[in-house]
C-alpha cells in the first residue's frame, strides 16, 4: 500500500483516499496521474469520485517545495449511470497557494470519456485496474519493524508464495498530459519541478480541508502504520513543513532499524542522509525526461516502477525482495492514453 488507507482521516472516505501517485513522459508530453479509492474496501464504500472534494496536481518550480502552478479537479454528483461531470481548473502563481482562487478553466467532461483542454491538454478520469503490488505479510512485518524499531521478521514468510495484495482491485484515476511547450510556459521554462497531489474536502464553516498528501510512495506503510497520529498529522501539512516536523522523528526511527540489521556504522547519520532524500516530500521530475523511481534514485515515477523494494531496502538499508514483480497485476497499464489499466 503505497498510500492505500493510510491514516484515520483518509479511511473515513475512500474517495478521498489517495492510493498512488504518478508522474512520467507520455505520448506527447508530461503526464500527471491521481489513483484514490480502491475497490479493496469493499461495494458498500462510496464509488467514484466525491463530488465536495477537491483533487489537485501540485508543481514547484523553484525548489521551495511550495507550489507555483496546480491542476484542480471538482466533480459532480454520480448520474443514474454513475457517470460525473468533471471541470479542470489551473492555477498558477499565488493563486495556486489559494484556496478562494479559482484559477482558469481547462475543461470539462465526462468520467470514463477523454477529453482535450483548452492549451491541447490530454484528461481522462474514471475507473481502472490498480498497478499496485505488495505482499500482506511482508507490509504488516516492516510496519511492525519501524512501529518497534528491531529488524523485519520474514521467518515465517515463503517467498515463493508471495501474492499481491491488491491483484483484481480497481481504483479511479484522474490522468493529465500536459504538452512540454504548455507545461513550460506555465513554469516560466523550469525543467526540473517538484510534484505532488492532495485531495481537499470542504468543511461546514466554508473552507477546505486537506486530507491527503502523496509525493514519494511507501511513506506511510513504513513509517506510520504503527502510529495513526502520525499518518493523519502527516496528510496535513505541507511539504515545506517536512523537514522541520519530521527529520528527528523518522530518521531516529530508521536508525532504530538499520541499527538491529548493524548495517551502518553511524545508523542515525544514514537516518538523516535518508531524510534528506525523502524531504521535503515531493517526487522531482524533469520535464521531457524518461521517468522512473529505482536504486539509483527517482525521476518522476512510472505506473510499473517496483518501489517497493525500493523504499523497504532504502529504509532497513538492507536488500529487499518481496517476490513479486510488474506482472502479477491484474490488468496491465498500457502505452497510449490514458495509460492506466483497462477494466471491463
Amino acid at each position: 500500500m503505497s498510500h492505500h488507507l493510510d491514516s484515520p482521516a483518509a479511511r473515513q472516505d475512500v474517495r478521498l483516499d489517495i492510493t498512488d501517485f504518478y508522474v512520467f513522459r507520455g505520448e506527447r508530453g508530461t503526464v500527471f496521474v491521481l489513483n484514490v479509492n480502491n475497490s479493496i474496501t469493499g461495494p458498500e464504500a462510496p464509488q467514484g469520485f466525491h463530488h465536495e472534494g477537491r483533487y489537485e496536481f501540485r508543481i514547484d518550480t523553484d525548489a521551495d517545495a511550495r507550489q507555483d502552478l496546480a491542476y484542480r479537479f471538482t466533480f459532480g454528483e454520480p448520474g443514474p449511470d454513475g457517470g460525473q461531470r468533471w471541470t479542470l481548473h489551473r492555477l498558477t502563481g499565488d493563486q495556486s497557494r489559494d484556496d478562494t482562487a479559482t484559477g482558469t478553466e481547462v475543461a470539462t467532461g465526462v468520467t470514463g470519456e477523454e477529453t482535450a483542454g483548452s492549451a491541447g491538454e490530454r484528461i481522462w478520469a474514471g475507473r481502472a485496474g490498480d498497478p499496485f503490488w505488495i505482499d500482506h505479510d511482508v507490509l504488516v512485518a516492516v510496519g511492525e519493524a519501524f512501529g518497534h524499531g528491531e529488524r523485519v521478521d520474514l521467518s515465517g514468510w515463503d517467498r515463493s508464495k508471495a501474492t499481491n495484495v491488491f491483484a483484481g482491485q480497481t481504483v479511479h484515476s484522474l490522468v493529465l498530459e500536459v504538452s512540454d511547450e504548455e507545461l513550460l510556459r506555465h513554469t516560466g521554462g523550469a525543467l526540473a519541478l517538484g510534484t505532488w497531489a492532495v485531495s481537499i474536502l470542504a468543511t461546514d464553516a466554508g473552507g477546505w480541508r486537506q486530507i491527503q498528501r502523496a509525493g514519494h510512495p511507501m511513506f506511510h506503510p513504513i513509517f506510520s502504520q504503527h502510529d495513526p497520529d502520525l499518518g493523519d498529522r502527516y496528510n496535513t501539512t505541507r511539504p515545506d513543513q517536512d523537514r522541520e516536523l519530521y527529520t528527528d522523528l523518522i530518521a531516529g526511527r530508521i536508525a532504530d532499524v538499520v541499527a538491529a540489521y548493524d548495517t551502518a556504522d553511524d545508523a542515525r547519520a544514514y537516518g538523516e542522509t535518508v531524510t534528506a532524500f525523502l524531504f521535503p516530500d515531493v517526487l522531482p521530475y524533469r520535464v521531457g525526461s524518461p521517468a522512473g523511481y529505482g536504486f539509483a534514485g527517482c525521476n518522476g515515477r512510472t505506473l510499473t516502477d517496483n518501489v517497493v523494494d525500493v523504499m523497504f531496502s532504502l529504509a532497513t538499508n538492507t536488500p529487499f525482495d518481496i517476490g513479486l514483480t510488474k506482472d502479477c497485476v491484474t490488468a496491465r497499464p498500457t502505452g497510449a492514453f490514458p495509460y492506466v489499466a483497462p477494466v471491463a
